[in-house]
């Protein structure tokens, strides 16, 4: 008889079978043999939360940094897997790889999410998200995600909160890697990557490609027998230049060219779609020059561009889950393309040791248009923003800011933000707490889509607070997060079918208004676990979870937000038996929740499960294995859409030259 063991029954096993060393005092383990001591690690350090740079231990906000080094080592090959396994943060896909996948935070919508790559504000000008599904974490440093309304710093778009991506710096000497990997759903990734340093100037560059034939957009469980293709060619690279008098410039860009089939996704009517595909080229440029002018003064210049162009193809025929009838697919070709520039000048002066004033302007510019009527359209606005950092004895922390924003096309918003924190080093405890508000301005397909926007639309507006705790034990090996927070939105932009309202802007009756308003309340918790020794078969544990409560409302209907479960966690547990060996489980839970307004459509809850080892055979030769899904959970994110069932993907990497 077989017998399908469940998650937490691996996760009993494994570590019964490494016998993890509970964390003693100092008098229970004196007749101990002597063990090495733990690896102390630099503090991270966290740059959006402030626009400086800041020690985690002193920042008064929410903020979860995913590191190169935890991707790597769980074998993620895409930022969304990263983010589904972050605090407060939901992510769910229209059908696998290459199709359209956008963030959440805090019960947001994805336009009310922020996303930065390298200081390029990239999120979309038309539909005002930013789709995640070609970006892989080939070449990426960090990931930030900063969780409440920040818009007194980055301003529209980030009245949820901030995903900032960091490409890698180069250093130390020259070092090149490449890697080739292959599995399920005919898949196949390769790719390489130099860096290094060279006297003042460091560089690191990465070219990847991605292919897969096998994998159906919607969910072959409801019938599905048509496979869908995804292709995805990426580049990026940093050029650093380090300056007389600690001055940096720095140089980034970064490329995508993708190809994915799609079908059509629908919770009552999905089909089989031959033929319809989406192609896109996206490019993201930034520069900046960070230059002291004195010991107490320091300036930054960012310049920044991202642009995208994305053909829709319909398709030829399609097949209709459902009854089986074929018909031809509606639409013609389609292409979009959207500009995003930005500009800003910062200036950060150390009045004293307490103090620190930071003041810049930001200007940004949106363009859009495309083939179905709506002709290139600019928005654009003028910031001005201040913000005071205190810093009394390296305990008491404090923020204060405010900024003022003016736009083209409905006049002005400003938002403020207040932040307080205290850290006890004698018990390693940070209190923190926090109050702002946000706002939103419209999008281009809102504001001016043919038939359907609205010119008079004004900015959505939000409050946001939260408090929580930071608690570090045993010379940081364990970290306790915990926090509440409370969000209330106002004048959100909902499209609703008034044909008189309506009727100055479109002829069938729908268009969007300012009437909607929401609330989103909750709490989270995190706990880490770092151990390391020199016992035979436990040189390292790494334990990670996290797990979110999020309680929404529409304030209109008394109803759920679409999409947005009550509860969701994950869990990675990562052990070292020997210098060699790294396996790494990972689970995933996310809760039940309604496809669509109203409480309609019901999705049930479901868990995922993953496995990722790796082992060096030598120092320049790693070979790795991810399987997905390991229970074949039958499940969908979005209703109709397709997901993996179980599956496997192995590959090497190949270093030469320095570290790896």
């Amino acid at each position: 008889m077989l017998v399908r063991l469940r998650p937490w029954s691996v996760l009993f096993v494994l570590l019964c079978v490494i016998r993890v060393p509970p964390v003693w005092t100092a008098a229970a383990v004196a007749d101990e043999p002597p063990e090495s001591d733990p690896v102390v690690q630099a503090e991270e350090v966290v740059v959006s939360a402030t626009k400086t740079p800041l020690p985690v231990s002193q920042v008064t906000s929410a903020v979860e940094v995913i590191t190169a080094q935890d991707m790597k080592r769980q074998n993620i090959r895409s930022v969304v897997d990263a983010l589904r396994l972050a605090q407060g943060v939901a992510m769910f896909s229209n059908g696998g790889p290459g199709t359209e996948v956008t963030a959440k935070i805090r019960g947001g919508g994805a336009n009310q999410t922020l996303v930065l790559i390298d200081g390029a504000i990239v999120n979309s000008a038309t539909v005002g998200s930013y789709n995640f599904a070609n970006l892989t974490t080939d070449n990426i440093e960090r990931v930030e995600i900063l969780r409440g309304a920040q818009s007194m710093l980055w301003g529209s778009d980030a009245m949820g909160g901030v995903i900032n991506i960091v490409t890698k710096k180069g250093q130390g000497p020259l070092s090149a890697t490449g890697f080739m990997e292959y599995g399920s759903f005919a898949s196949i990734r390769e790719g390489g990557s130099v860096s290094g340093k060279q006297g003042i100037v460091d560089y690191s560059l990465s070219l990847s490609r991605w292919d897969m034939s096998s994998f159906s957009a919607v969910n072959y469980r409801r019938g599905a027998t048509e496979r869908d293709s995804y292709r995805n060619w990426q580049g990026s690279g940093r050029i650093g230049v380090d300056l007389p008098h600690d001055g940096r410039l720095d140089f980034s860009m970064r490329w995508m060219n993708s190809d994915v089939q799609l079908d059509n996704l629908s919770a009552t009517a999905p089909s089989d779609v031959y033929g319809s595909k989406i192609r896109s080229q996206e490019y993201v440029f930034s520069g900046s020059y960070e230059q002291p002018v004195t010991s107490w003064w320091t300036q930054k210049l960012t310049l920044a561009r991202s642009q995208e162009a994305s053909l829709f193809l319909p398709g030829t025929l399609q097949r209709s889950l459902v009854s089986g009838a074929f018909s031809t697919p509606f639409g013609d070709p389609n292409e979009t393309r959207v500009l995003s520039n930005r500009l800003e000048w910062q200036h950060n002066v150390q009045i004293t040791k307490l103090l620190l004033l930071s003041a810049g302007y930001q200007f940004r510019e949106q363009q859009g248009e495309n083939d179905s009527g709506l002709t290139n359209r600019i928005l654009s606005s003028h910031a001005g923003f201040a913000q005071a950092q205190f810093n009394l004895w390296d305990r008491v922390f404090a923020t204060a800011g405010i900024r003022h924003d003016s736009y083209n096309v409905f006049g002005d918003a400003t938002t403020y933000r207040l932040t307080a924190g205290y850290y006890q080093k004698e018990t390693d405890t940070k209190l923190r707490a926090g109050y702002s508000t946000g706002f939103r301005a419209p999008s281009m397909n809102e504001l001016y889509f043919p038939n359907f926007g609205n010119p008079n639309l004004g900015p959505e507006k939000s409050q946001s607070m939260d408090v929580g705790i930071d608690q570090y034990l045993f010379s940081k090996q364990i970290k306790f997060t915990g926090g509440l927070f409370w969000n209330r939105y106002r004048n959100l932009i909902t499209t609703t079918f008034d044909p008189v309202f309506c009727a100055p802007f479109s002829t069938f009756g729908f268009c969007p208004q300012q009437l909607g308003e929401a609330s989103t309340k909750g709490w989270e918790a995190g706990l880490s676990y770092t151990y390391s020794s020199d016992k035979r078969f436990v040189k390292s544990l790494i334990l990670q979870a996290q797990y979110t409560n999020t309680l929404t409302r529409d304030l209109d209907s008394q109803s759920r937000l679409p999409r947005w479960p009550t509860d969701q966690w994950s869990a990675t547990i990562s052990y070292q038996p020997i210098d060699p060996l790294w396996i790494t489980l990972i689970g995933r839970y996310v809760g039940s929740r309604y496809n669509t307004t109203g409480d309609r459509q019901p999705l049930p809850a479901f868990d995922v499960w993953s496995l990722a080892v790796t082992y060096d055979v030598t120092k320049q030769l790693q070979a790795y294995l991810r399987a997905e899904n390991l229970f074949n959970e039958k499940y969908e994110e979005i209703a109709s859409a397709g997901t993996p069932i179980r599956s496997v993907f192995g590959g090497v990497r190949v270093t030469f030259g320095g570290k790896s």
